[in-house]
């Protein structure tokens, strides 16, 4: 499985989904433990409370069922209404904030987050791939330069040879500073030797 993951990679799609998956996986193993507790928490509180009202929690499986149904939006609430006037409309809502808007979004964000993680080391390896493949097609002679590219590499030289000047500003400023301080320090000399002598 993880060869064939491996393979994929120049699926740009489905390599995207597998550092997707590779950068949030310790976060949806932590999102699934918690999920557990919470989902199994529910299941067991619904069961309990209207195994003897609804026939559709008669059994623990028929129970998850009907919470996973629930979790998707795909549910009749009115059986769950009409089991009990208090608890059912309760038990309900507590489960859609806590499963549904709760838990769904942490899932969503840290899939989101995962996805731009990944889409964003996906673009420099695009990059790299692309730039890899152009200079081996080069350097074996397969592929000749366009009159484009012979420009963008006479630009990226020049570019490389260019200097701002600018940059060098502070160290002219220092060799100036330095080069008046010397000619200030023989003048001092000089007058003070020029002094000795009395002239």
């Amino acid at each position: 499985m993880i060869k064939c993951l491996h393979l994929l990679r120049f699926n740009q799609r489905a390599s995207l989904f597998a550092e997707t998956l590779k950068y949030c996986a310790k976060a949806l193993i932590l999102f699934s433990l918690m999920f557990g507790i919470v989902f199994i928490a529910f299941l067991c509180l619904f069961y309990l409370l209207f195994v003897s009202k609804l026939s559709s929690c008669s059994s623990l499986l028929s129970t998850a069922q009907i919470l996973f149904e629930m979790t998707l939006m795909k549910f009749d609430a009115s059986q769950i209404m009409g089991a009990d006037a208090f608890l059912g409309p309760f038990c309900f809502t507590l489960f859609m904030l806590l499963v549904v808007f709760v838990c769904l979004n942490m899932f969503l964000s840290i899939s989101n987050a995962g996805f731009h993680h990944a889409k964003d080391n996906q673009k420099e390896d695009q990059i790299m791939l692309s730039f890899m493949v152009k200079k081996f097609l080069r350097w074996t002679g397969l592929k000749r330069l366009n009159q484009e590219e012979i420009q963008e590499e006479r630009d990226c030289r020049m570019r490389s040879q260019y200097f701002d000047p600018i940059e060098n500003f502070p160290d002219r400023i220092d060799q100036l500073l330095e080069a008046l301080n010397k000619i200030y320090v023989d003048q001092k000399r000089e007058l003070a030797r020029l002094d000795k002598a009395g002239l």
